[in-house]
């Protein structure tokens, strides 16, 4: 069994909930913004170019955001216990970053002639709301376990 001699895990769990917090910001945002650009796209609204930049800058926050979130949750997982898969929260934490990834790589296909893509987008992002919702529900449970 391997695991890191270091003396406290907390200073990552502070990492980790800042990066959470600010993941359900940029998903908060980003349901706020895609619904603005349907809308605008529904009343065939010019002039918002500055929106969609936006929204695929936010998104790309939140997809770095989760994936600091997946680094830290391996190391400080296999720092502390010395294996992965104590709990529910590694698949929790697998399915929301699988979802968040195939939101982005769904995004980056969205046109006129791929109408799929923008359904798969959608779909993804509204499932990734039970996503982070299970990824809270166990993570809490995790904390509990590192507080001293």
């Amino acid at each position: 069994m391997f695991t890191m001699n270091l003396p406290s895990f907390l200073w990552l769990w502070k990492i980790a909930a800042w990066s959470m917090g600010l993941s359900l910001l940029a998903y908060l945002l980003l349901v706020i913004t895609g619904v603005w650009m349907f809308r605008a796209r529904t009343l065939q609204q010019e002039g918002l170019s500055w929106l969609h930049s936006f929204h695929y800058m936010i998104g790309s926050c939140m997809v770095s955001l989760v994936l600091l979130l997946l680094l830290i949750g391996i190391i400080g997982t296999l720092g502390h216990f010395g294996s992965l898969g104590h709990s529910p929260h590694l698949i929790a934490g697998l399915t929301a970053v699988v979802l968040v990834l195939l939101s982005a790589g769904s995004a980056l296909l969205i046109n006129a002639r791929r109408l799929w893509a923008r359904r798969i987008h959608i779909s993804a992002n509204i499932v990734l709301f039970f996503g982070f919702a299970w990824v809270s529900l166990t993570g809490w449970s995790v904390v509990q376990k590192y507080l001293p």
